[in-house]
């Protein structure tokens, strides 16, 4: 097996009356985790995928794994359409995609942007393995400001989804209401991931200056 073809169920018939794929192995865009493991499993000389779906957050992060691997070096990446030639990845590839930032209600008061110009309030780098809950459900916190997180979590998080969000301490627990402003789907070799960014609503500014104090590098 020397090339894998992975693409929307409607484009697969097409693409594989092509000769260049005539043999491939072939998977939808909704199996792209199957795909992974057959890529990593038998390293086929050609990857390609459609436009379509190489454009999403998910083709993104499926180009990145592949690129990141070693045993897969050797291994082309194509970016291919149903009814034109293939190009290289390197030339038409989109960039990794993030869901684009969206404002969810209610509003946050407008405040002085950091040194960067970029914040509304210093965002502080948090030391390994400091767990937060997100719904419920366990993320790690990656960086934190009075004002908002990015967390990595496991479990889907999707833009403009309201969320409850607990920050807890050996000292105090501190529970408030959040958004997710962006989400980034991730192919680590570690398993699937969501990387995002969460807004507070009403958080403790306080308090979360508290825990910053205890957990920042």
């Amino acid at each position: 097996m020397s090339t894998v073809l992975i693409a929307a169920s409607e484009h697969l018939g097409p693409l594989k009356e092509r000769g260049e794929f005539k043999n491939a192995l072939t998977f939808a865009d909704r199996d792209a985790l199957r795909a992974l493991e057959a890529i990593t499993r038998q390293r086929p000389a050609v990857v390609a995928l459609e436009r379509t779906f190489a454009s999403t957050s998910r083709g993104a992060a499926l180009i990145n794994r592949l690129k990141a691997d070693p045993s897969l070096s050797k291994c082309e990446i194509k970016i291919v359409t149903a009814d034109a030639e293939s190009v290289a990845a390197s030339e038409a590839a989109p960039p990794p995609v993030e869901a684009s930032p969206a404002p969810a209600p209610p509003p946050v008061p407008a405040a002085p942007l950091d040194q960067r110009g970029t914040r509304r309030a210093p965002r502080f780098k948090i030391v390994e393995n400091v767990e937060v809950l997100v719904d419920g459900n366990p993320a790690m916190l990656v960086d934190l400001s009075v004002v908002g997180a990015q967390v990595v979590s496991s479990t889907i998080l999707k833009p403009n989804q309201r969320v409850r969000m607990s920050l807890q301490d050996s000292s105090r627990s501190l529970r408030f209401s959040a958004g997710v402003a962006w989400a980034a789907f991730e192919m680590p070799k570690s398993g699937v991931q969501y990387r995002a960014g969460i807004e507070f609503y009403d958080a403790d500014a306080k308090g979360v200056g508290k825990f910053i104090d205890k957990k920042k590098q």
